[in-house]
């Protein structure tokens, strides 16, 4: 299947974390789960990929070296919009991380280790909600 027709499924999903293991592993687990997707290891490489990936919805972890993911998520929502989704993914959990995280632009803020029920459950939600927007 084409990168083109994956999108129009509404299935491609970018995660962005400078930990390789948990970045693949997630990975591996959404394309269980039926998505397509696609890890990159920094702020920068996930913003210079987001063109030719097209996600439909991206995963950032908060703490990465290059370009942190609250920097990353302003990035993308001057660029993108704001009705691409995105979660923050972190070991941040505290409710100052959890408001940081909003106010950069992201949709929703879970914390590692974390539930995978609940992330699979958020991310069938927030691509329904872009599925339906992108009609619109």
């Amino acid at each position: 299947m084409s990168q083109t027709n994956e999108n129009i499924d509404g299935k491609t999903i970018l995660v962005v974390d400078d930990n390789r293991d948990a970045a693949t592993t997630l990975g591996m687990l959404l394309k269980l789960k039926g998505y397509t997707p696609h890890t990159r290891f920094g702020g920068r490489e996930a913003l210079d990929s987001i063109g030719a990936v097209q996600p439909n919805l991206v995963i950032l972890d908060l703490a990465m070296p290059d370009l942190d993911g609250y920097e990353t998520a302003v990035l993308i929502r001057e660029k993108h919009g704001t009705s691409l989704p995105l979660i923050a993914l972190s070991g941040y959990g505290q409710d100052e991380d959890k408001r940081k995280a909003i106010e950069a632009g992201f949709d929703a803020h879970l914390v590692k280790p974390v539930n995978l029920v609940a992330l699979i459950d958020l991310v069938n939600s927030l691509l329904a909600d872009y599925a339906k927007n992108k009609s619109l």
